[in-house]
């Protein structure tokens, strides 16, 4: 799914465009959650074609969208980064944006349109 596709289905707001050209990049999967460590373990082997989204708010989400090689980074119910990391974010390279929607609605959408998630290891 084209980045420009995902951020029209969930009504996204770009808070940061580092590269106007990411926005035709196609991206396979989507991965949720406000735990990084989470983030760490489950897209390490999926960074180049897995966007972030999280409810998360704070420098510790870039950093880790940084070790991962994350490109995209999509908050939930509105939510901002302040300026200052902004600026930060737009050094390293993030796009980054904020929908109204939930975490939950966020997945759905996005889902129903195709993007596919990482599947984790199941142990029985």
């Amino acid at each position: 799914m084209l980045a420009k596709d995902i951020v029209q289905a969930i009504q996204a707001e770009p808070l940061s465009i580092w590269n106007n050209n990411l926005l035709n990049k196609d991206y396979s999967m989507a991965f949720a959650s406000d735990l990084m460590s989470d983030a760490l373990a489950m897209i390490q082997n999926y960074p180049e074609s897995t966007i972030l989204i999280t409810g998360l708010c704070n420098s510790q989400v870039l950093r880790t969208a940084e070790m991962l090689d994350i490109e995209m980074i999509i908050f939930v119910r509105g939510k901002k980064l302040p300026e200052e990391s902004l600026e930060i974010a737009a050094e390293m390279g993030f796009n980054i944006f904020t929908t109204e929607y939930t975490m939950y609605e966020t997945c759905g959408i996005l889902f129903g349109k195709g993007l596919g998630g990482i599947r984790g290891s199941h142990t029985s």
